[in-house]
């Protein structure tokens, strides 16, 4: 059995936190891991790591990369396996590109099983999980689309329902049940009624099948995106935008006549919005939960989330505070659905906070943007041991950098120089520079930027490191 896990998303329901830049899957919401570490530990208590395959796109490709590096992987091999997908095109075409890699690239026979987890998911407990997907395994090798199906516990309009036939059937001992109909997120009136009911399962996303078994689907019930498995594995790659935007879901799942639902009892949640991350952490003796630097007077079963500043509260109830560098997210518990309503206004209004922290992640380390103004740019760089910026030019502005911690190898033009603590390097427009981190320790500078335009697209890159110099 192979396992893709879908890394590609750009969800920003946990916006301000979350941004399309800097996605939930790279959060530390739980824990000192990642959600997107986490999800690959739990698969390596089941699968290798060569068994795994990771599908994310050239955005996420260096944070994926760094998510992985820093993850102790106590099986033989690290994962080596990383699809890029050209552009964003859903759960549909990723799943098929992926089915295309197992078949060319890893020799994988129809009879193979591919087991599909999305990437930013809370499960517990482990051990639980990878019982409930060797039954997986099982199902799928009889020839079933295997989807993992949640008991409700409360009407939850954000999840997707599964509604199941009342007769149980069994494979290898283990009961399922046919799937009868999808239904994505619906009011709160029909979620009580599914409720009521007791026939409709939560759809978690994560599911089994056989590739053979999925061509054959992908050909029958979405010939648009099967044409493509004819293709070569790179001629499929070229053409993967001119497929279209859909959900395996709505692509495959709800028309196939193959797919059953293993009803799983494990804590499951897809952390969908800030109510369903107020569930799982941990509150005080009134029922908040406070993270930072956080003073509560007579406030109750609240959220608040602090970065820098302190934050104090006095009288509420119900309440979801979060605050990071540049935004202050303040609603009401239970109107948490609502956020990605602000983060389309941010879109309209074309606001930089709907995609960027102040914050932005590079393969090489970080950047923070401490103060900006006309003219000028105050950043504060981190370049992590052993490695480099692009070599590269502006033509807009100047730079001055001053070492703060470490050592900085730095490259001004012909000159090459080595810069410590308190020492500090001026950059001119127009002239060739690098800055580099020969040192152990991570490298930490200021950056003064001043010109007529200190955008971060006035960069000429004449060698690159990353790969980035059709960026």
């Amino acid at each position: 059995m192979k396992a893709i896990i879908l890394a590609g998303g750009s969800g920003t329901r946990l916006w301000p936190l979350s941004r399309k830049n800097y996605p939930k899957q790279f959060l530390k919401l739980n824990g000192s891991k990642s959600l997107l570490q986490q999800t690959v530990e739990r698969l390596t208590g089941v699968l290798l790591p060569d068994d795994i395959i990771i599908m994310t796109n050239n955005e996420y490709k260096f944070h994926v990369k760094s998510e992985l590096s820093s993850l102790p992987i106590t099986c033989p091999s690290p994962i080596t396996h990383m699809i890029l997908e050209p552009g964003s095109r859903n759960t549909a075409p990723a799943i098929a590109l992926g089915v295309k890699y197992c078949l060319e690239k890893l020799g994988c026979m129809e009879e193979e099983v591919l087991f599909i987890s999305p990437c930013d998911h809370i499960i517990k407990p482990a051990e639980k999980f990878w019982k409930y997907v060797k039954q997986a395994e099982e199902m799928a090798e009889e020839g079933y689309i295997v989807t993992f199906g949640i008991k409700p516990t409360r009407p939850e309009k954000g999840y997707g329902y599964m509604k199941v036939s009342s007769q149980q059937s069994a494979v290898s001992g283990q009961d399922f049940l046919k799937v009868e109909k999808f239904t994505e997120k619906p009011d709160t009136e029909t979620a009580q009624k599914y409720l009521e009911e007791g026939n409709y399962y939560w759809n978690s996303g994560i599911f089994a099948f056989k590739i053979g078994l999925i061509v054959q689907e992908f050909m029958k019930y979405a010939p648009e995106i099967g044409k493509f498995l004819d293709l070569s594995f790179e001629e499929f790659r070229k053409k993967f935008t001119e497929m279209p935007n859909i959900s395996i879901d709505y692509a495959i799942l709800e028309r196939s006549d193959r797919v059953v639902t293993l009803p799983v009892e494990i804590y499951w949640n897809d952390i969908g919005s800030w109510d369903a991350l107020f569930e799982i952490l941990g509150k005080d003796e009134n029922g908040n939960i406070r993270t930072g630097d956080i003073i509560t007077m007579e406030t109750k079963e609240s959220m608040i989330i602090g970065d820098k500043r302190l934050i104090a509260t006095i009288g509420l109830q119900d309440c979801l505070v979060v605050e990071t560098s540049d935004a202050l997210l303040v609603a009401k518990r239970g109107h948490a659905q609502k956020v990605k309503d602000i983060v389309e206004r941010l879109k309209l209004e074309d606001r930089k906070e709907v995609s960027e922290h102040v914050t932005t992640y590079r393969p090489w380390g970080s950047y923070t943007v401490l103060e900006e103004g006309e003219r000028y740019k105050i950043k504060r760089v981190v370049v992590n041991p052993g490695e480099r910026l692009s070599l590269q030019k502006h033509y807009h502005r100047s730079e001055h950098w001053v070492v703060v911690k470490g050592t900085a190898k730095v490259t001004i033009g012909d000159q090459e120089i080595f810069t410590h603590e308190n020492e500090s390097a001026y950059v001119p427009k127009s002239t060739l520079h690098r800055l580099e981190n020969p040192g152990k320790v991570p490298l930490e500078i200021i950056e003064v930027q001043n010109g007529e335009y200190v955008g971060e697209d006035d960069i000429v890159r004449i060698e690159d490191y990353y790969g980035r110099m059709e960026e």
